[in-house]
């Protein structure tokens, strides 16, 4: 489907000295009205929003001012996942600038689980600590929090996960943890104008705020934006708003950063600095940092982002490498696993899929559900074998609603929270089939639903791919969830020679000619093995061997792409990425 949204795009390209293709491109992404399309191009930290506008966000740096003046040991807890280790590290830099008592805990995902729990609280107490804080959860720990309250502890609560709700005939009744203060701009009576911040960004807010009120320059603590990019984009938050402002800011913080566990990390994955993007952070920097607390325990992570000395830091990044390098072995042999069950006992026509996996390490259960979800456009839970029944991750389409879903089928569920396109869940293992049942039959999805789009910015002949445009489209970065890369079309292209790269024989490179002749490098990162098998079913057999034996052979195909430059031994040449054909 072409998007087609209109506006004055001559005026816009004048009044922002762009092109009226890149106003018809930041158009259909419904960035409106000068005021938004300045702050798209040219936001800067300056127009992010002050942090006091929070719900208990006051109160919040009230509690831990007198608790910093008076010396009370403070601990924070976080999250085993990218979010929560570096919202445990930008409290912990905060905190201990202004010279609070404060040390940390994250849970280990095997024996604690996700979030606050009695067992974190009673360690606390026998370490002598008055004070706890959370960070990327707690907003769902009403029993624990009122548990550490009963045993006299102070507890602030900064997470960004949605609250907790009853429905009682059609009313929400949400449920706040009675903490000394709850700090989560998804809780009603919230006035913060951006409400899809992520955990990290929430913990710099508050420590934004507890610099200002004890007169310190806020500025001093600018440098923790790379660690709230890190956790924006590893948490796949909409790139958009002041999400946007923090990634872009925090990409060019990060390509000179002085933290030397993020540059050992980036250095032992042989990545350019100069060249970062958040495609890098997503798919390289993140699951590094994840895989501590997938296989491990994310208290690794966090040493790493504490890291004083470059041996150290070394080290530590070259454990998480390996780490994450194992993680994707055992990844790709649980997707195998997924995928038979699902063909092998024709759950392919369920609208929502619940995959049980009893010997799939449970900390890959959210990847997998991804993968299984990437592969057949539904809602997918991945369930393993927990120590008290079974536990999971599940991952949405845009559609469905998970955590509203989850919501209707708590009766099954021991434990259960998230978001719209992604939650997790505990349940006994004698319910799952019919929590499969219920999910299923109140899944209200239509098979236009279940049929993902391919949305297109434009159809653009390949003349229109030029080195100038490929620069100008660097304005519309960082590229990622809520703001993805444009997408170009064209009609009738000819596939006039073809080549088989890379190692794993899975990169597809051709020489194409458009409708007016106009020839173009173009690649393909896809799934090199799928589409040969759809040139060969729609044009023949003998055709296709004909291209890759370099002779066209009439092989005409419609193709989305993404324009770009081809680097290759100090040549620079254009070339577009094929995204999706037919």
């Amino acid at each position: 489907m072409i998007l087609n949204k209109g506006a004055d795009f001559k005026g816009i390209s004048q009044r922002f000295h762009i092109s009226p293709r890149m106003a018809c491109l930041i158009r259909n992404r419904d960035i409106i009205g000068d005021e938004q399309i300045e702050q798209y191009l040219n936001g800067t930290i300056a127009d992010l929003h002050d942090g006091m506008l929070m719900k208990d966000m006051a109160l919040a740096v009230e509690i831990l001012t007198e608790k910093i003046r008076t010396g009370e040991r403070i601990r924070i807890i976080g999250d085993y996942d990218i979010d929560g280790i570096n919202a445990t590290y930008i409290l912990l830099e905060g905190l201990e600038y202004l010279g609070g008592e404060v040390d940390t805990d994250i849970p280990d995902r095997m024996k604690d689980g996700y979030g606050l729990n009695k067992s974190l609280i009673d360690r606390a107490l026998d370490d002598g600590i008055d004070t706890i804080i959370t960070c990327d959860n707690g907003i769902a720990a009403t029993e624990e929090v009122a548990y550490g309250k009963e045993m006299g502890m102070t507890i602030i609560v900064t997470d960004h996960h949605e609250v907790p709700y009853e429905d009682r005939e059609g009313v929400r009744y949400y449920k706040l943890p009675p903490a000394d203060a709850v700090v989560d701009p998804k809780q009603e009576m919230c006035m913060y104008p951006f409400k899809e911040l992520c955990g990290a960004a929430v913990a710099y807010k508050l420590v934004e705020a507890l610099l200002e009120v004890n007169g310190k320059d806020v500025e001093d603590v600018d440098y923790l934006m790379e660690n709230v990019a890190v956790a924006t984009v590893g948490d796949v938050m909409d790139l958009v708003g002041e999400n946007r402002i923090f990634v872009k800011q925090g990409l060019e913080m990060l390509k000179h950063t002085r933290n030397l566990g993020l540059k050992a990390l980036m250095e032992c994955n042989g990545l350019e600095t100069k060249r970062l993007s958040a495609y890098h952070i997503g798919f390289v920097i993140g699951p590094c940092l994840n895989a501590s607390g997938r296989l491990d325990t994310a208290k690794r992570a966090l040493e790493l982002l504490c890291a004083r000395t470059k041996k150290e830091a070394d080290i530590l990044a070259g454990d998480l490498k390996a780490l994450n390098d194992s993680r994707k072995e055992m990844t790709q042999i649980a997707v195998e696993e997924a995928i038979s069950q699902v063909e092998e006992n024709g759950m392919q026509e369920n609208s929502v899929l619940v995959v049980y996996l009893p010997h799939c390490h449970e900390s890959l259960a959210g990847i997998v559900a991804g993968r299984i979800r990437e592969r057949y456009y539904k809602p997918v839970f991945v369930l393993t074998s927990a120590k008290e029944g079974i536990k999971g991750s599940g991952r949405s389409i845009e559609a469905y609603h998970m955590y509203e879903k989850l919501n209707e089928c708590k009766e099954f569920l021991t434990k259960f929270g998230g978001h719209k396109l992604a939650a997790g869940l505990s349940m006994k293992e004698a319910d799952l089939e019919a929590f499969r049942n219920k999910l299923n039959a109140k899944a209200n999805l239509s098979r236009e639903n279940l049929t993902e789009k391919v949305l297109i910015d434009m159809q653009m002949p390949f003349l229109g791919v030029t080195q100038a445009l490929v620069e100008e489209l660097q304005l519309l970065e960082p590229f990622g969830k809520g703001n993805t890369k444009p997408v170009f079309a064209e009609r009738n292209v000819e596939f006039l020679k073809a080549w088989i790269l890379g190692k794993n024989r899975n990169i597809l490179k051709f020489r194409v000619k458009d409708a007016n002749q106009t020839e173009m490098d173009a690649i393909y990162f896809g799934d090199a093995e799928k589409m040969i098998d759809y040139m060969e079913k729609q044009f023949g057999k003998r055709a296709t061997e004909q291209v890759f034996a370099g002779g066209a052979a009439g092989i005409k195909m419609s193709v989305t792409y993404y324009p770009g430059i081809n680097e290759y031994m100090g040549r620079n040449s254009l070339q577009i990425t094929i995204l999706n054909y037919r």
